[in-house]
């Protein structure tokens, strides 16, 4: 029989397996692609792309009348949650195949299969700036001067908002 010397040879020569490729360190360039799921993996984890992706693009899937009046709020399961007010959720009832056609249409491929509807106002869209005044002339050409020149020059100037308010 061996001594115990020889068990303790092959005991030592028993080395344990190489670590795996997730544990070892990498110093060299690297694939930008490589990084790309650790940075997305806690901003997948609350919206999923596909949602993001409807959230980012409402307003082109469904216009601006309806974007302004309905907010989507998650895409789960196929089930897209809409909020609007309650008279919104009505009409979006009778128009539901149509809103899900046109989103899966847009993603290209079937997403959606059934709406949600939540009741909650739409946030308020920012006002539309007013639209920009074109400047009336002051001057009247072609009429001579007198009553009717001074009365229409001065009623071009209320009109462009420089005038005094006298007609």
């Amino acid at each position: 029989m061996g001594t115990g010397a020889g068990m303790g040879e092959q005991a030592s020569s028993n080395k344990p397996a190489a670590a795996p490729d997730a544990a070892r360190h990498v110093y060299g360039p690297r694939p930008v692609g490589a990084l790309v799921p650790g940075i997305t993996r806690a901003a997948f984890k609350k919206r999923s792309p596909a949602g993001a992706q409807v959230l980012a693009d409402w307003a082109g899937i469904v216009g601006p009348e309806m974007s302004a009046r309905t907010t989507p709020r998650r895409l789960i399961g196929g089930t897209l949650t809409l909020a609007c007010s309650g008279p919104v959720a009505m009409e979006l009832q009778h128009l539901s195949n149509e809103v899900i056609e046109r989103v899966n249409r847009h993603m290209g491929r079937i997403l959606v299969e059934r709406l949600r509807f939540v009741q909650d106002p739409a946030p308020a869209a920012a006002p539309l700036p007013p639209p920009p005044r074109r400047a009336a002339p002051v001057s009247v050409p072609g009429i001579p001067p007198g009553p009717l020149h001074d009365a229409l020059a001065a009623l071009g100037q209320v009109v462009a908002g420089r005038g005094t308010g006298r007609a």
